[in-house]
């Protein structure tokens, strides 16, 4: 994966969080993702599809999936239920809508969100992507955004 295709994402990751919860979400460590296992329990995850392939996953710790969906539905929310996972598959699918605006020249589709939940859950990106991680630390919590996108080749004479 080329380092310019992550920063649709970043900006989309800030966007999201800034304009739909409120919330300052500053920008970390960057690094290859090395395995499937996700850091924190909550995973929301879109499949981009197009003149590239891959995926996006938002992995969120419990206490910001419990903060993001309090603030989108605006009530407190202090367990996991449908409206934590449906809001966690929303800012995965907002993130991933804003990022594809922005590689328009992939003519990419995204995929309806899936949401992962379980501690120690894995997510297998495309086996020829080399998806890169980058840590976010929010006015809710931490989250991980990892996004694995390359290029499909051409055919000659497509």
């Amino acid at each position: 994966m080329k380092a310019e295709h992550i920063n649709p994402f970043l900006v989309a990751v800030s966007n999201t969080f800034s304009t739909m919860l409120d919330c300052e979400a500053r920008r970390g460590e960057i690094a290859l993702v090395s395995s499937g296992t996700k850091l924190f329990p909550i995973s929301g995850v879109i499949g981009l599809s197009g003149m590239a392939a891959g995926t996006v996953v938002i992995n969120l710790s419990k206490e910001v999936a419990l903060k993001a969906a309090s603030a989108m539905l605006m009530m407190n929310i202090t367990e996991i239920n449908d409206d934590v996972i449906d809001a966690v598959g929303e800012i995965a699918n907002m993130v991933a809508g804003q990022a594809k605006a922005e590689l328009e020249e992939y003519n990419l589709s995204v995929s309806l969100p899936n949401v992962v939940t379980g501690e120690d859950h894995a997510i297998r990106f495309p086996s020829d992507a080399k998806p890169i991680g980058v840590a976010f630390d929010t006015d809710f919590g931490p989250l991980r955004l990892e996004v694995g996108l390359e290029p499909i080749a051409q055919t000659a004479g497509a």
